[in-house]
């Protein structure tokens, strides 16, 4: 099963669920919640408002579209996102997809509210005979399975 919720804290400001450009597009879109401000050089959390639920072998790479860095300047930080399916309603931040993007331009750049800015695709993954993981539970996002082993 994969699905794309609304996270209750931010129903008010109307998250849009993300969707499929075509029918034969792969990535589902993702839309900014709330107009963000990046200055040059500066990273900013741009969130989304939304969670996903997806099968235990399955994981959400997040890329962002052609358009944020030829017409905005704007990459991800991290190059790509992963989100993995026991993100999904963990304990720290109920699983919000929340993207760090980058301002690589001399100027200031605005993300509006409801911009779609990056692309999820959905992805199954494969474990090596031996897996043994290092936690069983996940306590966030962003560096979080690193906490763990602290």
């Amino acid at each position: 099963m994969r699905k794309f919720y609304l996270i209750e804290k931010y129903r008010k400001l109307n998250p849009t669920l993300p969707t499929r450009a075509t029918n034969h597009s792969s990535g589902y879109d993702f839309s900014a919640l709330e107009e963000v401000i990046i200055e040059p050089g500066e990273i900013k959390f741009v969130e989304t408002g939304i969670k996903v639920e997806m099968n235990e072998d399955e994981t959400l790479l997040i890329f962002a579209r052609s358009s944020l860095g030829l017409k905005k300047g704007l990459m991800l930080s991290n190059s790509v996102g992963v989100i993995d399916s026991d993100y999904f309603n963990n304990d720290n931040n109920e699983g919000h997809i929340i993207f760090p993007l980058y301002n690589f331009k001399n100027k200031t750049v605005k993300v509006l509210k409801g911009e779609k800015i990056c692309q999820g695709i959905f992805v199954k993954y494969l474990k090596t005979s031996d897996d043994k993981p290092l936690n069983n539970n996940r306590v966030g996002g962003f560096g979080s399975s690193d906490k763990n082993n602290l």
